[in-house]
């Protein structure tokens, strides 16, 4: 599986449908855009045994030191966060190549000055979790910088097996104990929350945890022999995820990086560069463009679907361009130098869902996507095709571009859906499986506060809790909703 890296927030309007949804306007761009600190002062406060900073991003120089000016909006970035990310830290010989398409095709293919601020239409330069040439991740910054507190604790080889309940609060089942296991035949241990546990366990392992927990579909769970606490039929379900579509085509030259990535000793000479001082060509993100797109107003698809994007200034597609053979299925080719599209569906109205396979806690669960399911989804993967053909078809391509690989060349509606299913997959950026809803809704797994529905003593505080998948990648806006639950929590 492939960490793409890539660290932004989705449109602003994500987080506005977000407030909508719920009917908690703390949820909205206005308020959410202060957890980057983008504006004002930073937000600290003495907690018990240090100081805490309610700041996320570190923008910091890109591995190779480039000037990046006209490459992000400064203004829009924090550098005092907690989390380094950064433009690309290597060059490309197709970046001038991505710009010029930019100028020649502005009317489809604008400039984007900042893929990051919550504005996200258009194409522009990449903005990745990475700092120093390194990886930046939630283990490497928030939970490095705490690692050392007395009253952190963290435990290896240990899965969660179901939370303990505890009693009866306020006419509501309480669950402030844990249990876990090292494996399948190990034996469980139990630990227990004084004032409430905190359940990250993602989209697919909170519903999961929940339905191993009795929190779930009655039906369901009696069907695999656990009994009913909490009867939520939402549990597991809603699941929204966007779906990949790679795009690749042969090209002139050996200007892409596939020769490095086929050749041991080419590519151990990066590695050493990298090992010695974090830079070169592994130092980078996979693509050093990336770009987000609406079909046109008047797409036909909208007589009989209402657009289902969180506003007028939010994404229907992505497309990153990438210089080499990336594909999530079939392997790089013995030869050749190749150009890749990746196409991403970001406002999908399929919906899946998650269900147990047994009460075994260490079995897998059942996972439908329900990829492509409506005809919105199809529609919008097939005129993505024929705009990243557009896109390849402009002057700055003439001299680079061979020609399309595979099933990539067909023109027919019929034809390029068949290839679509063919080589689609998912981007693993999966949502909803314990969607927040307002307090009083039936429907939904969470409040507003993100406490458990039905349930004292349990919140969840993961891409679970996104009722609908945002419109770009899941990181930014999960680490996002992460500090305004630390905020909550806290009382801030």
């Amino acid at each position: 599986m492939s960490d793409y890296m890539i660290h932004h927030y989705g449109s602003s309007e994500d987080y506005d449908r977000l407030a909508r949804i719920t009917g908690d306007s703390g949820w909205a761009w206005r308020n959410m855009k202060h957890y980057i600190d983008r504006v004002g002062p930073s937000i600290c406060r003495n907690e018990l045994f240090s100081t805490v900073c309610f700041q996320h991003e570190k923008f910091v120089a890109p591995a190779d030191g480039h000037d990046t000016t006209g490459q992000y909006i400064p203004s829009l970035h924090s550098t005092r966060g907690v989390l380094p990310k950064s433009l690309p830290g290597f060059s490309q010989s197709i970046d001038s190549r991505v710009i010029a398409t930019t100028q020649e095709l502005s009317a489809e293919f604008p400039f984007s000055p900042d893929t990051g601020g919550g504005n996200v239409l258009g194409l522009g330069w990449t903005q990745s979790s990475i700092g120093g040439g390194t990886r930046s991740s939630s283990a490497t910054t928030y939970l490095n910088s705490v690692i050392n507190r007395r009253n952190v604790d963290v435990l290896l080889n240990a899965q969660v097996t179901k939370l303990v309940r505890t009693g009866t609060i306020g006419g509501k089942p309480s669950f402030r104990g844990v249990q876990f296991a090292s494996g399948p035949q190990a034996p469980t241990n139990n630990v227990f929350a004084r004032k409430e546990v905190i359940l990250s366990a993602g989209s697919v392992g909170t519903p999961q945890i929940l339905q191993l927990s009795g929190i779930g579909d009655r039906t369901e769970l009696t069907s695999k022999s656990i009994p009913t606490i909490v009867n939520n039929p939402s549990v597991g379900k809603n699941m929204s995820d966007h779906l990949l579509l790679p795009n690749n085509w042969l090209v002139r030259g050996t200007e892409s990086l596939d020769n490095l990535l086929r050749d041991p000793v080419a590519f151990g000479a990066a590695l050493e560069q990298w090992q010695a001082s974090k830079t070169g060509p592994l130092a980078n993100g996979i693509p050093n463009h990336i770009g987000f797109f609406r079909l046109p107003n008047n797409s036909p698809i909208f007589a009989t679907t209402p657009d289902p994007a969180s506003g007028p200034t939010a994404s229907h597609w992505e497309m990153f361009v990438s210089n080499f053979w990336l594909h999530s299925s079939l392997p790089r080719p013995a030869t050749g130098s190749y150009l890749s599209l990746i196409v991403v569906l970001l406002s999908p109205t399929s919906r899946g869902t998650l269900k147990l396979a047994s009460n075994d806690p260490f079995q897998a669960p059942l996972i439908d996507p329900n990829f492509l399911a409506t005809d919105f989804d199809r529609y919008t993967l097939r005129e993505s095709v024929r705009a990243i053909k557009r896109f390849t078809g402009a002057k700055a391509w003439s001299d680079y571009i061979i020609e399309p690989v595979g099933d990539l060349a067909a023109q027919t509606d019929e034809g390029i859906d068949a290839y679509v299913r063919s080589v689609s997959s998912t981007i693993f950026h999966p949502v909803g499986t314990a969607s927040m809803s307002p307090r009083d809704a039936a429907w939904g797994v969470v409040d507003p506060e993100l406490k458990l529905k039905g349930a004292e003593g349990v919140r969840v505080v993961d891409a679970s809790v996104w009722p609908f998948v945002p419109s770009g990648h899941t990181q930014g806006p999960v680490y996002l909703v992460a500090e305004r639950a630390a905020s909550i929590i806290r009382g801030y």
